[in-house]
């Protein structure tokens, strides 16, 4: 009967999205050497991290409780509040790209006519959704159009806010959109509505690194000033980027590490994740380079690990300041 439920499974499997696919136009493979021989020199890139939207979602989804250093500690499934952002990267010659999309407007400003609607908002716990700064409003404020963006993955919280977005750009990593699993019968409808409009995926070309430290690492600009580090678990395409700023480097986790205490514990995400050996795999790597250069401002994929490690409040304006940007609504 097993064989036979593994059958049906594979046939109702799926692709996370229906958007054609193309090969990327940016990115060149590196080894992971080229990359440690530039991460400590001072780089030509800003960089803003803008918190989107409060949210609650379940603690077993964003940490695996099940996990020994987990249990240890005592935690117990519960309400967990995060964050949803997303990063503005300014090139001095490439212009604006997003790590990400933050949410749309229309979960703020008109909910019944937001993309994500039916079932999946339900089980999304949408009503626990508090949108501080959307897309929208906040691209109206930039002097600059978004020449592309850069997805850590294709889950909904971090696609949320394309409809925002006139047609451009869209950067993923391998296999996120075309690697068939069950349970994108159920989410490739709001995935699909929340890039509609848009033309196609560009998929990163990576090439398995020759150092063998990461599954693979690429220059995305070509000049050293952004990388990208092919990090598979969480999702088959989930990629951490790196910003060289005039302060130091700066990495986004995407959700390879979606909590403060997973990431200082070394604790993977929980059922959320596809694979979590595999998370936790790629999570290794990226605590063991962040430890390697203690100038480097870690940004996880929903929690500020500044304002968790020192346990305090965000200031009134709601900016964690750091190196290299500030976190921002």
């Amino acid at each position: 009967m097993r064989w036979i439920f593994g059958v049906f499974l594979s046939l109702c499997a799926c692709q996370a999205s229906t958007l054609p696919v193309l090969r990327a136009d940016l990115g060149t493979p590196r080894r992971a050497a080229d990359l440690l021989a530039v991460l400590d020199q001072p780089g030509p890139l800003t960089v803003q991290t803008v918190a989107s939207a409060q949210w609650q979602v379940d603690l077993s989804g964003l940490l695996d409780l099940t996990d020994p250093r987990a249990q240890a500690a005592g935690l117990t499934e519960r309400a967990e509040p995060i964050t949803v952002y997303f990063h503005a990267i300014h090139h001095p010659t490439r212009g604006l790209f997003l790590i990400d999309t933050g949410v749309e407007t229309a979960e703020r400003d008109d909910p019944p006519h937001a993309k994500v609607q039916g079932l999946v908002r339900h089980f999304m716990k949408s009503d626990k959704l508090q949108v501080t700064q959307p897309l929208g409003a906040w691209l109206k404020a930039q002097p600059d159009a978004v020449a592309g963006v850069l997805f850590t993955h294709l889950h909904i919280d971090h696609i949320w806010g394309v409809p925002d977005l006139p047609p451009t750009a869209l950067y993923v990593g391998p296999g996120e959109s075309t690697a068939r699993e069950f349970q994108h019968l159920f989410v490739q409808g709001p995935t699909d509505a929340l890039l509609a409009g848009q033309k196609a995926l560009r998929e990163l070309a990576f090439q398995p690194d020759a150092d063998g430290r990461f599954a693979g690492v690429l220059d995305v600009f070509g000049d050293g000033s952004l990388w990208a580090i092919w990090t598979p678990g969480h999702t088959p395409g989930s990629v951490a980027y790196i910003a060289r700023t005039p302060q130091g480097p700066v990495l986004f986790t995407g959700d390879t590490c979606h909590t403060a205490w997973g990431w200082q514990h070394g604790v993977p995400p929980g059922t959320f994740t596809g694979d979590r050996p595999l998370n936790q795999d790629s999570l290794d790597g990226l605590r063991k380079l962040a430890a390697e250069h203690p100038a480097m401002q870690v940004r996880l994929g929903h929690q500020a690990l500044e304002a968790a490690a020192l346990d305090v409040q965000l200031p009134d304006d709601g900016v964690v300041r750091g190196a290299g940007g500030k976190f921002g609504r």
